[in-house]
């Protein structure tokens, strides 16, 4: 569920508050009761670990794990003068 943030502009109470994306904008503080904005914050979008993209979505879509051949190891690799 996201989390918004509102500022009072009567008394200057800043707070966040939990709220589906459907439900409406609060309206009023809950210290003073007086007129709220919502803020516009950054996201809480944190990336942790080793790497999502190279831990799961590396792999080649053929579902061969092999890694590709450098030049020079393949018979096939005719375009240095490592496989002359």
């Amino acid at each position: 569920m996201p989390t918004y943030e509102y500022l009072c502009e009567n008394c200057g109470n800043q707070f966040e508050k939990e709220q589906r994306i459907s439900e409406e904008p609060l309206k009023n503080c809950p210290s003073c009761d007086g007129t709220v904005k919502r803020l516009i914050s950054t996201g809480n979008f944190i990336l942790k670990g080793s790497g999502w993209y190279v831990t799961d979505y590396s792999r080649s879509s053929s579902g061969n794990d092999s890694k590709p051949s450098t030049c020079g190891e393949s018979p096939a690799c005719n375009s240095c003068p490592a496989s002359k």
